[in-house]
């Protein structure tokens, strides 16, 4: 039994999986898009605000003071929604949706029901610190939410408060427990800096291992400082392997995490502004010195 292949403008050719999984009940599409340096560009992540419950120091910078009065332009439910689905019709399968931290708004769960209905969107995952995650848990999975992203970059509770700023390291490990019950893929992202040990890395190794977790360290780095890949980490992905674009939560589209180029969503062409945008990534990134990374979420 053959592939069945059609070929769709600005992209490689659309398969069907239908003859792998042996049964046309089961049939699903993966369409493809490529960038100018033939990457394969399947991934969205999703920043749905720039707010925050905590203000961590690699994350938030040290002089940041939030206007008086300042108010959050926030992409609406139904906008997020029809970007899911435009993006899944140019070949985006996996989303990812990231903040600041999105459990803060009162409307993700509406927001995971929505992408997670969304056909060819076959992998939905979200990035938190897990603190919110008690209230939302269970509404999540219900939406189609599958794995979870927590930021957690010490088990030690004096130095989790003093790199959040003010948070508790008992209000995080709750907020994963109750992901864990709820049967969520869950990945722990912690960011390893000069100074954090191997002793730390350890007992963070043992903990994921203990629950079944998966460990991803990332590479503590400045995204206004020059990019340089390391090998050693997982993250930030290497430029060469790229395979992902953001939508952040005012509506602009960064085509690359270490770059300042950014295109605005048209609400009257979004298929448009993300093929635009697949088409704008650079070959190798190199700095973004006019965002802070609670602003694009990693």
């Amino acid at each position: 039994m053959e592939a069945q292949v059609t070929w769709t403008p600005l992209q490689k050719p659309t398969v069907s999986l239908s003859w792998m999984l042996g049964s046309p009940n089961l049939r699903q599409v993966r369409k493809f898009m490529f960038d100018r340096f033939d990457r394969d560009i399947h991934y969205l992540r999703i920043s749905v605000t720039n707010r925050c419950n905590l203000r961590c120091s690699y994350c938030v910078p040290d002089d940041f003071v939030e206007p008086a009065g300042h108010c959050h332009d926030e992409l609406d439910v139904a906008t997020i929604e029809k970007v899911a689905r435009a993006a899944a019709d140019i070949g985006i399968n996996k989303v990812r949706l990231t903040g600041g931290e999105p459990l803060v708004r009162r409307d993700i769960v509406d927001i995971v029901q929505k992408i997670g209905a969304v056909p060819g969107i076959t992998e939905l995952g979200i990035t938190t610190n897990a603190i919110f995650m008690p209230r939302y848990a269970a509404g999540l999975r219900k939406g189609g939410l599958r794995s979870c992203n927590i930021s957690l970059d010490t088990l030690d509770p004096e130095l989790y408060h003093k790199l959040s700023r003010n948070g508790r390291l008992e209000d995080a490990l709750s907020g994963i427990e109750a992901a864990e019950q709820q049967g969520f893929a869950i990945k722990i992202n912690m960011v390893v800096f000069n100074e954090t040990s191997d002793k730390e890395i350890q007992l963070m190794n043992e903990y994921c291992l203990d629950h079944g977790f998966q460990l991803q360290l990332i590479n503590h780095y400045d995204l206004h400082q020059h990019k340089m890949d390391n090998y050693t980490f997982s993250r930030p992905p290497k430029c060469l392997e790229c395979n992902r674009i953001r939508l952040l939560a005012d509506g602009s589209l960064k085509p690359c995490l270490h770059s300042n180029d950014e295109i605005a969503l048209d609400p009257d062409d979004i298929r448009g502004s993300l093929e635009r945008t697949v088409m704008a990534k650079p070959r190798i990134g190199q700095a973004c010195t006019n965002r802070s990374l609670f602003e694009i979420g990693g």
